[in-house]
Order: C-alpha cells, then structure tokens, then sequence
C-alpha cells in the first residue's frame, strides 16, 4: 500500500461497488490475485487488504486496474479506476478510443496511426493500458452484424495479387518467419513501424483500384493482428486488445471471413488466458458462425479448439470435449493448406495436439494431456516457443500423475530452451506449472528447480 486517503473520508465508492456486486471480501481478493497472476503480477491479498482499500488505502502497482477487472467481471459491465475512486495515470485518448470498432474505416486508420506511432515514438506517453475484458463485447457484436449484413456471396477472400499488395504480403511473410524464430518481442516494434508509418498511410491515399484496396486492407488487417499477437507475446495485453479490435474492423473493410475468424480466435485466446474464459468462449462462438461461412475447415478446426480452451478453463468437460469432436471433425474435412487461405496454412494435426493436450490438461485429463504433449513436442523442434510451451503442459501432466522427478525434468527442458526467445507466453505457462509445485515447494528437487528458474520466471508466489 502506498498511500492512504484518512479515516474521514473512505472509500465509498469501492465499497457501493462491492455492494451491488454481491461478492465477499475474500472473493474479490482471489479475483484479483487471480487476474494478476494470469499477467505475471504475483499479490498475496486477503479480505483484509479490501479492508484497507476500503478505509483508503491505495494499492500499489496494476491492483487498482485488477480490481477494477474483476469487480467488471461480477457486475457483467464496464467498470473503471476511477468508477472505483482510484487515481489513474494519465492516458493518451488513444488508449480509449483502440478499444472501439468504428463504423468509419478512416477513423480506424487514424487511431491506428496514432497508437502506432505512441507506441513506437513515446510509450512512455501512453500511460497504462490495460486489458478490459468487458470491452470485447462491442467489437464481436459489430463483427456479427457486418456478417449479417454483408451480402456478397460466401467465398475465400482474395489474397494474390501484384502491385503494393504483393510487397505488403511479402513483408507479412518477413516478419511471421522472424515471429516464429525469435518470438513476438523482437519482431513486434518493426511490425508496428511498417504498419503505422507505411501502410496505413496507403490506405489513406484516394484513387486506389479497388480490388487492390481490398487486398491492402487485408494485409492491414493482418498486420495489425500480428502487432497484437506480439505485444501478448511481450505481455502487454492491453496493446494486444487494442490491435486485434482494430484488425477485426480491417478485415470487415477487406471482406476477408477467414482472417476475420482467426482475428476471433487470436482475442478468445488472450481473454481465456488472462482469465476470462466465458468471453473466450464467445469470442470463439462469433468467429465459428464467421467461419462456417468462409470456406476453411482449417479455421474452423481453430475456433473450435479455442472453445474447447474456454470451457475447459470453466471446468465444464462435456462442453470442452463436444468443442473439441468438433475440432476434429473440422479438421478431417480439410483438403489441406493447399486449398485454402494463406491465414490458415500453418494449422495442422500438430496444432490441434498442442491446443487439445492444454484443454485435457485443465480438465485433469492427465495421460491424454500427457500423450499429446509429447506428440506436440516431436512435432515441433524446430519451434521454439510452441516446443517450451508444450513442454510446460507435459510437465504438468506427469506432475498431475505424481512424477516428480519427470515433471521438474521436462520443465527445466522448457527453460533451457527459451534462450532468445523473447515469448512472454512461453514463460507464463512454465509460471503455470510452478504455480502446481506449491504444495510440494519443501522438497529438494523442487526448490533446486524454483533457483533455476527465478532468473527467468521471477519469485514465485
């Protein structure tokens, strides 16, 4: 605690806020220790400490942003720091105005060049930017209602093409091989340089064919939802929200379902992980309806597996293993990458693996997790992050198995292999397993690994 305001004057607001939302002291702690940990912010707070916050007291660091989170979560509406009456710090009006999905291209642009280059030029002037997991409703509701809308005739989108669009694709194909390389926070400031100071200017520009307007819009689109993978690859989710938002709104503008699914599939990822799993899963729901429209049982096959993500994280296994039957199915009616979206081309078997050995693992499913954790590994040596973090759900499975030994063993692998890797992502989910080890943390083999670890993984809670 850093601050508090006197006895005379607590604070009221925190506390109608707590009111309305029904929870108990010690709930809103676990929620809030909850959401900081899924960011990598390890708290310790009990009904106590909203006590304190309740007296006036000011918590330190992001709490007041957790806080406000999950109080958000327990009343099912938006609500702010300062809603709660906790000084924020001061944000550039972009930070706001990226969570929107603007019905007017150009103001997309405009936002998109102006967070682009904030970011790039002068972080320092964006202030906090947090991750609103309210906020995702809007942007997949205006999604689904361009979708009813649209009245041109279900088909894959365009990619091909000469001309601007073809060297903008060309980059995209520069900066995914450097993203798979060396993971999101190497590649994330070029991308955003490209697309901010470059490409967004293009497609501000009149006289454009349209035809190729449509292409640049899409190549923006995934531009712009590859900046928002990278910044959760360097864990600034809030960034990432914002980029992704900004990408589903591109896509409606290049009229491509496909990627426009998979930009669902990107933001049902980052809400399941930072725990909110039921927007995961309607995240996941929106980009399925997009998504049988379009042509791809490829990513199709992803959404469902994000489904399957969300509800397993809820605990609701029969939900999770209908989503993932789905998956599956998806998938076997796949021809191949060959005839279908560039979008879609690097999801395989081997994906499915990956994301369906994480669902059984968080429904307990231990020797399954166990079986595909390791086919996901041998499938991905030459991958780094995917290697570590299918790694750390092997781990996890042999520890869930009371193998110990195994469990620690594999988990070193996974650290050692981060090396240059800059994955945010790959780091959580060792974090995750350590997280497990708690009731075991006297033992040798345990502490031997949490020393290994701290230099990377930073102290444990």
């Amino acid at each position: 605690m850093v601050r508090n305001r006197g006895p005379a004057d607590g604070n009221t607001a925190l506390g109608s806020a707590i009111l309305e939302a029904g929870c108990s002291h010690a709930a809103l702690a676990r929620k809030v220790n909850e959401l900081g940990r899924a960011q990598g912010v390890v708290s310790r707070y009990d009904k106590a400490s909203v006590t304190r916050w309740l007296s006036g007291m000011i918590p330190r660091g992001r709490a007041p942003e957790f806080i406000a989170a999950g109080l958000a979560g327990f009343l099912g509406r938006p609500v702010s720091q300062v809603d709660l009456g906790f000084p924020t710090e001061p944000q550039r009006p972009v930070v706001a105005k990226a969570l929107t999905y603007r019905e007017d291209v150009a103001e997309t642009l405009h936002i998109l060049a102006e967070l682009g280059s904030t970011d790039i030029s002068r972080r320092s002037l964006l202030g906090t930017v947090p991750f609103v997991a309210t906020a995702l409703m809007d942007p997949q509701r205006q999604w689904l209602l361009w979708l009813l809308e649209e009245d041109q005739a279900p088909q894959l989108a365009a990619v091909a093409g000469g001309g601007p669009a073809q060297r903008v694709q060309a980059m995209i194909s520069m900066f995914d091989e450097m993203d798979n390389r060396f993971g999101g926070g190497g590649v994330r400031p070029s991308i955003v340089h490209y697309l901010s100071t470059e490409l967004t200017p293009l497609l501000q520009r009149r006289g454009t064919p349209p035809h190729q307007r449509r292409l640049l819009f899409t190549s923006a689109a995934k531009l712009a939802a590859m900046a928002g993978w990278c910044s959760y690859d360097s864990a600034d989710y809030g960034l990432a929200q914002r980029y992704m938002t900004q990408a589903l709104r591109l896509c409606a503008e290049g009229g491509d379902r496909v990627l426009g699914g998979q930009v669902l599939a990107g933001m049902s990822h980052l809400a399941t992980s930072l725990g909110n799993p039921a927007e995961g899963v309607a995240l996941a729901r929106a980009g399925i309806a997009t998504a049988k429209s379009a042509g791809s049982p490829l990513g199709l096959m992803r959404l469902h597996a994000m489904a399957a993500r969300g509800h397993a994280a809820m605990g609701d296994s029969q939900p999770a293993t209908r989503s993932l039957v789905a998956a599956t199915a998806a998938f076997d009616l796949s021809r191949g990458a060959d005839e279908e979206s560039r979008w879609v081309g690097y999801l395989d078997h081997h994906y499915l693996e990956a994301e369906a050995a994480l669902v059984h693992r968080d429904l307990g499913e231990s020797a399954e997790a166990e079986r595909l954790a390791e086919a996901s590994v041998r499938a991905n040596a030459n991958r780094r992050r995917r290697q570590a973090i299918s790694r750390s759900v092997l781990a996890t499975a042999l520890f869930q198995q009371n193998r110990l030994d195994e469990a620690i063993g594999t988990a070193t692998r996974a650290l050692d292999q981060l090396g240059d890797v800059h994955s945010e992502r790959s780091v959580q989910a060792l974090r995750d397993f350590r997280s497990r080890l708690a009731p075991r943390r006297t033992e040798a083999l345990v502490r031997d690994f949490e020393r290994k670890a701290r230099p990377i993984l930073g102290e444990a809670a």
